[in-house]
């Protein structure tokens, strides 16, 4: 599945999306930051609830195909644009993490 596919399906806002047609292969769900940096794989979309410039960061290093923000989160000001700029899928999820990533079970 696409994040484009992903968004259709969930109508989940969006707050970056650069690369829309990036495929979705797993889920990881982490909010340590280093953590998510060893372990997520490539493809991955990413759940979280941190909303700082470092998750676009952690997200081009991961090469995750998006990052979700879980709860209604929205990124701090600026996020969306480095996002923009550096080729990073945001989604903003209005449930939890877990509720999330149940969902994307379904999907994927």
């Amino acid at each position: 599945m696409t994040v484009r596919e992903l968004i259709q399906q969930t109508q989940w806002p969006t707050a970056a999306l650069p690369a829309a047609d990036r495929e979705i292969t797993g889920v990881y769900m982490g909010d340590l930051l280093s953590w998510v940096m060893g372990r997520a794989k490539e493809s991955d979309a990413w759940i979280t609830i941190m909303s700082n410039n470092n998750i676009v960061a952690v997200a081009t290093l991961a090469d995750t195909a998006c990052i979700i923000l879980a709860e209604g989160v929205t990124p701090d000001p600026g996020v969306a644009a480095l996002a923009e700029q550096k080729g990073v899928n945001i989604l903003c999820s209005p449930v939890g993490a877990y509720e999330t990533a149940r969902l994307l079970s379904e999907y994927l």
